[in-house]
């Protein structure tokens, strides 16, 4: 028994292994990115409805009526749980996926950029700690995704062995209940990267235009009017002439390393 236990977990460990060269796709597939093939996008249509039954719950906690102590407290947590949610309009069918939809469609947004567009660029001029964090934080999620998937594995491969040896099913029901934690891990993983990438835009959206020679707004109006032009060509869709201040300004440290690869930044693109 214990040996067969030993191999089980060496096995999702292997496994785990092998799943790095794809750690974008098995992303993606936990977020619910369905939509290829027509069974997978039905089930899709079914788990969002979910979800947003679930958002219009946490709406009508946050705002209901507080009566005593208890209720103020269930009003706050349910207002916090909501903020990690996006619009209903962009709900996907997972939680791990509206976790990083937060993130993806907000960050830059509060300011005029667009976050899927500029966040390989402002990765670059993020500080050395802030670095750090987010690379962290980042294969702390790509970990417990790969643990989520090893341990289905094992379910499924421990499930057709071990059919007919009902004395041993709870091996079966150790694993997928492990791949069930792994799974909440990687959901509040990606609720702190999500909020990580706020905090890069908070402070360093001014970097990302000095790296750029564009000119630094001075107001609020002046700073989403620039913020959107400089999104508009990122994407492509401006051509007029574009007036740089190439001054003593530092662009900014370049890491160069994976973690400016937008992995969990993807949007319509694969």
């Amino acid at each position: 028994m214990v040996g067969t236990l030993v191999t089980l977990l060496a096995a999702a460990g292997v496994l785990a292994l092998l799943l790095q060269p794809f750690q974008v796709r098995a992303v993606r597939m936990l977020e619910g990115y369905w939509d290829r093939w027509r069974p997978t996008a039905g089930l899709a249509d079914v788990l969002i409805e979910i979800q947003r039954r679930r958002l219009v719950a946490l709406e009508e906690r946050a705002t209901g009526p507080v009566r005593n102590e208890a209720d103020r407290r269930m009003r706050a947590d349910a207002g916090r749980r909501r903020t990690a949610r996006p619009s209903v309009d962009a709900l996907l069918p997972t939680a791990l996926g509206n976790a990083l939809r937060t993130g993806e469609l907000s960050a830059g947004e509060r300011y005029g950029l667009s976050t899927l567009a500029s966040w390989p660029r402002i990765y670059m001029q993020v500080s050395d700690r802030m670095s750090d964090t987010l690379r962290s934080t980042r294969d702390a999620l790509d970990t417990a995704v790969n643990l989520c998937w090893s341990f289905l594995a094992v379910t499924v491969v421990s499930a057709s062995a071990l059919y007919d040896e009902p004395n041993r099913w709870w091996l079966c029901g150790g694993a997928l209940l492990s791949a069930g934690v792994s799974y909440k891990g990687a959901v509040t993983v990606a609720q702190a990267y999500s909020g990580l990438m706020h905090v890069v835009y908070d402070l360093h959206r001014f970097e990302l235009l000095e790296a750029l020679r564009h000119p630094l707004p001075s107001d609020g109006e002046s700073e989403r009017e620039a913020f959107a032009e400089v999104t508009a060509r990122f994407s492509g869709r401006v051509s007029g002439r574009v007036r740089y201040e190439h001054g003593e300004s530092c662009s900014g440290p370049d890491y160069g390393d994976e973690g400016a690869n937008p992995q969990h930044m993807h949007g319509d693109a694969d």
